[in-house]
C-alpha cells in the first residue's frame, strides 16, 4: 500500500497516539547522577565550567543527596577531590579518602540509594594520569609512559576499598590492560563476590572532556591519555575492548562519551547483551549549558531530545549530569 491509502500522520495527530505508539521512553530510574566530594567544610562551590554542578563537603553533601533520594534517581556515581595528591594516587585506595567517607555517609542516609564508585587515579596523582608513571626529562620537558601492570594493583586495592566502605558497583575508568580480570580478583578474594563492575570498557580520548578535568582537578601534567584512552576514529575497537571486558568479568558495559558516539553504543548494544550504561559527559553538558544560558536552545527539549537519542541508540543506563533536571522534566 502507498499513499494516499498509506498516511503516516495518522499516528501523530494527537499527543495521546504519540504517547501510545512511541518506541522509546525515558524514565528516572535510567539515570545515575554523578557527584564531586572534597575535603573542607561548608563547601558548595560551583564548578566553573559547569553551571549547576558543585563541589561538596562531606558537611554540605546531605541536602544534595536528600534531593537526589526525592526526585527518584536509583544511583549516584562518586568522584573524590582529595586534601593531598602524589605519585600513586594513595588517597585513592586509603581507608579514611573522600570517597570512602562519602560513601559510608550516603548508605547511612540512603541505604537503598546506589553509589557507584569510579575507580581511577587520575583524581589522585599529583601528576593527573591514570596509573603509575615512569617519568624522565629530554631537553628540559618532562615525558612520562604509564606503566600499566603495576597500576593494575593499586586500582585495585582502590576497588577493595570502594567496596568495603559500602559502594554498590564499582566503575574502573582507567582503562589499563586487564583491570577488569585485576579488579574481579581482587573483589572476590576479600569477600566481595557479589559487588558488580561497570566497566568503562569503551573509553575515548576525547576533547569532551575538558570541564570534568576543572571539576576533578585531573589534567595531566605532561603528556595527555591517547596512549591508554582509544582513539576516537576507531569503532571495531570497541567491539574488541568490550569483548575483553566481558571475558575478564565485566557486569556492565559502558561507552564513553555518548552524544558524538552513538553509532558506539549500538555496535555495543548489538554485540553484546550485557546492560550498557552510556556516559553523557562534561562537555556535552556544558554545551548545551551554554547555549542555553544565551537564550539560543529550550534547554529542556534538547535535554531530553539528547538523552532519549542515547536510549534508542540502545543503552539501558545514562549517566548524566543533566539527571536531577530530567527528573523533574518528566514528572511535569
Amino acid at each position: 500500500m502507498s499513499f494516499p491509502i498509506t498516511r503516516h500522520r495518522r499516528l501523530r495527530g494527537t499527543a495521546g497516539i504519540r504517547g501510545m505508539v512511541r518506541e522509546t521512553v525515558l524514565n528516572t530510574l535510567d539515570f545515575i547522577q554523578p557527584i564531586f566530594v572534597t575535603y573542607g567544610t561548608g563547601v558548595k562551590s560551583e564548578i566553573g565550567s559547569m553551571p549547576g554542578v558543585y563541589h561538596f563537603s562531606l558537611d554540605m553533601l546531605k541536602a544534595e543527596v536528600d534531593e537526589i533520594a526525592a526526585l527518584g534517581i536509583p544511583a549516584v556515581l562518586l568522584f573524590g577531590i582529595p586534601e593531598t595528591k602524589d605519585a600513586i594516587g594513595t588517597s585513592g585506595f586509603a581507608d579514611d579518602g573522600i570517597v570512602q567517607e562519602a560513601t559510608r555517609l550516603i548508605k547511612q542516609w540512603y541505604p537503598e540509594l546506589l553509589v557507584v564508585a569510579d575507580t581511577c587515579l587520575c583524581e589522585f596523582t599529583d601528576h593527573g594520569h591514570c596509573g603509575m608513571v615512569h617519568t624522565h626529562v629530554v631537553d628540559g620537558v618532562v615525558h612520562g609512559d604509564v606503566i600499566n601492570d603495576a597500576s593494575l594493583e593499586l586500582l585495585t586495592r582502590t576497588a577493595v576499598s570502594q567496596a568495603k566502605a559500602g559502594a554498590d558497583i564499582i566503575a574502573p575508568s582507567n582503562m589499563m590492560d586487564g583491570f577488569v580480570q585485576a579488579i574481579r580478583t581482587g573483589l572476590d578474594e576479600n569477600g566481595f563476590e557479589h559487588v558488580p563492575i561497570m566497566s568503562y570498557s569503551v573509553k575515548y580520548a576525547s576533547a569532551f572532556y575538558g570541564p570534568f578535568r576543572e571539576a576533578a582537578d585531573s589534567a595531566p601534567q605532561f603528556g595527555n591519555r591517547k596512549t591508554y584512552q582509544m582513539d576516537p576514529a576507531n569503532l571495531r575497537e570497541a567491539i574488541r575492548e568490550a569483548d575483553s571486558d566481558v571475558l575478564e568479568g565485566a557486569d556492565m558495559l559502558m561507552v564513553k562519551p555518548a552524544l558524538a558516539y552513538l553509532d558506539v553504543i549500538r555496535t555495543i548494544r548489538d554485540q553484546f547483551d550485557l546492560p550498557l550504561v552510556a556516559y553523557n559527559v562534561s562537555g556535552e553538558y556544558s554545551m548545551v549549558k551554554a547555549a542555553a544560558l544565551q537564550g539560543w536552545i529550550d534547554e529542556q527539549a534538547v535535554v531530553l531530545e539528547m538523552l532519549t537519542g542515547m536510549k534508542r541508540a540502545g543503552a539501558d543506563i545514562i549517566i548524566t549530569y543533566f539527571a536531577k533536571d530530567a527528573a523533574r522534566w518528566l514528572r511535569g
